[in-house]
Order: structure tokens, then C-alpha cells, then sequence
């Protein structure tokens, strides 16, 4: 194994958790997670040694993303079977697991922009200027998604009064996924 395959392979914990959350589908984040994984591989002449390995991935994985949503949005988009059918069991009611339901809601209605960024800065923990090297926009770009990101989620979660965000976050969960996907596009 090469040191650029034993860089690449210690990213792979953090690619999978940012795949995930940019996808909200476990199949779909692992092949997004391959497909970054190859595309590195195969470009890693271009990679230049002594800089972040870490934003050069995710910057790949990002255009990976943004490519396939746009290209779902050309081709339409295919409703799973499993989000159709109706759960034959509940779990237990426990105010976390609603918690992050609702989190897990509202980051589906912000537009892609925000949400990318609340997620690369709040859930990886990346600087601004890397998060703004990853999407390619300029730092004050960074700066902005995230504020409104955050104030929508404030609104979305229910810490600041808003009719408009409790009335998105009160419809059901495949009426939230189009009317974020129309945002998005």
C-alpha cells in the first residue's frame, strides 16, 4: 500500500459521516464514498503533497454530489419502496430520537448551499477557509450560508417563533423531500 492510499484510507471514517449527512441514505452515501475514493485514486497526480488531503477529498466528493443532484433533477427523481410502504412496527418514543428527527427535517429543507455548509463546518468541524476551498466560493460566501442556515434551523427547530417554518416542518416527510428538492434546484 502507497502512503497516498494510507492518507486517503484514514479519511475515509470522515467521508462516510459527510456522505451521509449530504445523502440522508446509507447505500447512497457508500457509493458516493467509493466513487470520491476511485476518482482519487485515479486523479492523485493532481493532489499536490504537503497540502490537505482531507478538503482536496471532500472538495471531489462535494462536485460528486452536486453532479448527481443535478443530474436527478434532469432525470427525475425515484421514490425508494421503503419510504412508500408503511412501517409495520414503532419505536419507542423518546424525546432524542424525536430531536433528531426534526434536526434531521430541517437540514432536508434547507437549500443545498446552507446545508452543505452547516455540515461541513458544524458536523466536520472545518475552518471557513476550508469549507470555502471545498465548495469553491470565497470565505464571505461561507460566512453567509452558514448564518442563514443557522437562523432557518433556529426557526425550522422551533427556538424562534416563525408560522411560515412550523407549517414546513409539520408536513410529512415526502412532502418536505420535493419542496426541498424544488428549493434546491
Amino acid at each position: 500500500m502507497t502512503a497516498f492510499s494510507e492518507l486517503m484510507e484514514a479519511e475515509i471514517p470522515r467521508l462516510r459521516r459527510y456522505a451521509r449527512a449530504l445523502t440522508r441514505n446509507e447505500d447512497t452515501a457508500d457509493d458516493l464514498v467509493q466513487e470520491c475514493l476511485v476518482r482519487g485514486l485515479a486523479k492523485q497526480h493532481l493532489w499536490a503533497e504537503g497540502t490537505d488531503l482531507r478538503a482536496w477529498l471532500f472538495t471531489i466528493m462535494h462536485n460528486q454530489f452536486v453532479n448527481a443532484v443535478r443530474r436527478g433533477v434532469r432525470e427525475g427523481a425515484a421514490v425508494p419502496i421503503s419510504d412508500a410502504e408503511l412501517p409495520l412496527t414503532r419505536a419507542p418514543n423518546h424525546d432524542h430520537r424525536l430531536e433528531l428527527r426534526d434536526l434531521d427535517r430541517a437540514l432536508a429543507l434547507l437549500p443545498e448551499e446552507q446545508r452543505s455548509v452547516i455540515l461541513l463546518v458544524g458536523l466536520e468541524g472545518m475552518a471557513y477557509e476550508t469549507a470555502a476551498e471545498v465548495i469553491g466560493v470565497p470565505v464571505g460566501t461561507i460566512r453567509s450560508r452558514l448564518s442563514r442556515g443557522r437562523a432557518e434551523l433556529r426557526k425550522l427547530m422551533g427556538m424562534v417563533p416563525d408560522d411560515r417554518a412550523d407549517a414546513r416542518m409539520a408536513l410529512p416527510r415526502a412532502a418536505n423531500s420535493r419542496s426541498s428538492t424544488a428549493v434546491a434546484a
